[in-house]
C-alpha cells in the first residue's frame, strides 16, 4: 500500500441523518482532499483522484520531521488560510503555478496546511481498525505549522450550529466503530454542508444533450449581473416556464458567453455553498 500508491481515500455520503452518540463529529475544511505518504527520506501528496502534487506544496516537507522511523499514509485536507478561514479561491491559486520559484515564493506567502483527520497506513495496513483506534494511533503525531490534526466533537447539533455561524463549510460525522473502505464511498462517513439560500433571476439557458443550464443573475443598481449556472431536467416545470418565455438579447451586464436569453422576470430559490471573489455561485442547486 505505501510503495504502490495506487488508492484512492474513502469517500462522504450524503443521506438524511439524525445526530446520534454512535458518531464523532469534525469540521469540514474546504481544501484539497490528499493523502499523504510519508516517512522521514520522503514525502508523496495525492489528491482523491491520485494525482501527486508533491510539488506544488514544499511547506508541507515538513511533515518528514514528524514521523521519525515510521512509514505512515495520513487522510486529510490541504487548506489554506485567509484570515482564520479556509479560502478555497486562493487554494486554486496555488495549484495553477507552474514555475518552480513561484511555487516556493508563495509557500511563504500562502502557506498550506495539512489538516490530518485520518491514518490508515503506520508499518502497516491499518483500514480494519476502528476510526477511534486509529485517531488514538493519529494522536501519536503532534501538530506543527504545517501539520494540524482535526479536533474531533461529540456534539455534532452544537459543532453545526458553530460552523453555521462562523460560515464555514459543514460538517461531517464519522461512526466510532467504521473501519476506513478505501475507493470506496460510504455511509458511515457522512457530510452535512452549511448551504446559503438566496433568490436570483433566470437570464436566460444554454442546451445540453439531455438537459438545460440556467443562466442565473443578481439584480443591483437596476444591471443584471450573472452569478452562474445551474443544470435542469428537461422534464422540470421550471424549466417549461423558462422556454415558453420571449427570447430577448443579452440582460446582463459581465457575461459574453454562449445563451438563450429571456427577460430576466423570473425568480429562483437557489441553495449553494458560498459566492467566490468573483461573486459566482460555488455548487448551486435548486
Amino acid at each position: 500500500m505505501f510503495d504502490d500508491k495506487n488508492i484512492k481515500p474513502m469517500l462522504l455520503a450524503v443521506i438524511p441523518f439524525d445526530f446520534e452518540n454512535k458518531y464523532l463529529y469534525e469540521i469540514k475544511f474546504d481544501g484539497i482532499r490528499a493523502l499523504v505518504y510519508v516517512c522521514r527520506e520522503k514525502i508523496n501528496i495525492r489528491t482523491r483522484n491520485n494525482v501527486d502534487v508533491t510539488h506544488l506544496f514544499p511547506e508541507l516537507f515538513g511533515i518528514k520531521n514528524i514521523v521519525e522511523r515510521d512509514f505512515c499514509i495520513f487522510d486529510g485536507e490541504i487548506v489554506l488560510f485567509d484570515k482564520g478561514k479556509p479560502s478555497f479561491s486562493s487554494l486554486q491559486k496555488r495549484l495553477r503555478i507552474k514555475n518552480s520559484e513561484r511555487i516556493k515564493k508563495m509557500s511563504f506567502d500562502n502557506p498550506v496546511q495539512f489538516v490530518a483527520f485520518d491514518i490508515i497506513y503506520q508499518n502497516k495496513d491499518l483500514t480494519n481498525k476502528t476510526l477511534v483506534e486509529r485517531k488514538k494511533i493519529l494522536d501519536q503525531y503532534k501538530d506543527t505549522d504545517y501539520f494540524v490534526k482535526s479536533k474531533v466533537y461529540s456534539d455534532g447539533k452544537k459543532l453545526f450550529a458553530s460552523v453555521k455561524k462562523m460560515g464555514l463549510e459543514g460538517i461531517v460525522a464519522k461512526e466510532k466503530t467504521s473501519k476506513y473502505y478505501v475507493n470506496k464511498r460510504s455511509n458511515v462517513w457522512i457530510k452535512l454542508k452549511n448551504y446559503q439560500t438566496d433568490e436570483f433571476y433566470i437570464g436566460g439557458y444554454v442546451k445540453n444533450s439531455t438537459s438545460y443550464s440556467l443562466l442565473l443573475g443578481e439584480k443591483k443598481n437596476n444591471k443584471l449581473y450573472y452569478v452562474g449556472k445551474i443544470k435542469v431536467s428537461n422534464n422540470k416545470d421550471i424549466t417549461k416556464e423558462v422556454l415558453a418565455k420571449k427570447k430577448t438579447s443579452n440582460p446582463f451586464c459581465n457575461y459574453e458567453g454562449d445563451g438563450i436569453f429571456i427577460e430576466p422576470n423570473i425568480k429562483v430559490t437557489i441553495n449553494y455553498l458560498e459566492k467566490t471573489k468573483g461573486n459566482l455561485l460555488r455548487h448551486p442547486f435548486m
